[in-house]
């Protein structure tokens, strides 16, 4: 298993992930259909051709699990518990179709879990930026992760 245990983290380091996805029509209106989203500013490129914007914005929700997935490869695969939430999640800059995706993610904290004596609790900071380092996304998320086997 590439992901991390509890014991792994250091608290500020900075994971550069190194997958970046540049995000198509397809993959944003796919996810508003899955998802029974049916904003327009998403799907309908007439309605979209008339906002400040001219043209769809991507789909924030697949923005922010865009972003976390990234850093599943290189932090949390296979080590996770659960995801216990997620705070302070905004989307200062819109994405769009052709936009490339990447994700840093900084370790804010690590501590034991008060009740199950085989795992903690980390908590990261993501931000996600366009192909021109626009920070196009940034969240904070709990995590339940494993500690390393006895």
């Amino acid at each position: 298993m590439p992901g991390l245990y509890l014991e792994e983290f250091t608290i500020g380091h900075v994971f550069r992930h190194s997958l970046r996805k540049t995000v198509t029509e397809s993959d944003n209106v796919l996810f508003s259909v899955m998802t029974l989203n049916p904003q327009p500013l998403h799907i309908d490129f007439d309605f979209a051709a008339k906002t400040e914007w001219g043209k769809p914005l991507v789909n924030s929700l697949f923005t922010l699990g865009l972003m976390i997935g990234i850093s599943v490869n290189d932090i949390t695969v296979g080590t996770t518990v659960a995801n216990l939430g997620m705070k302070e999640t905004v989307f200062p800059n819109p994405v769009f179709h052709g936009d490339t995706i990447r994700v840093e993610t900084t370790v804010v904290s690590a501590r034991d879990s008060k009740s199950k004596p085989d795992r903690g609790i980390v908590e990261f900071e993501h931000r996600a930026y366009n192909q021109n380092d626009v920070l196009v996304a940034r969240c904070v998320r709990q995590a339940m992760m494993w500690k390393k086997p006895a």
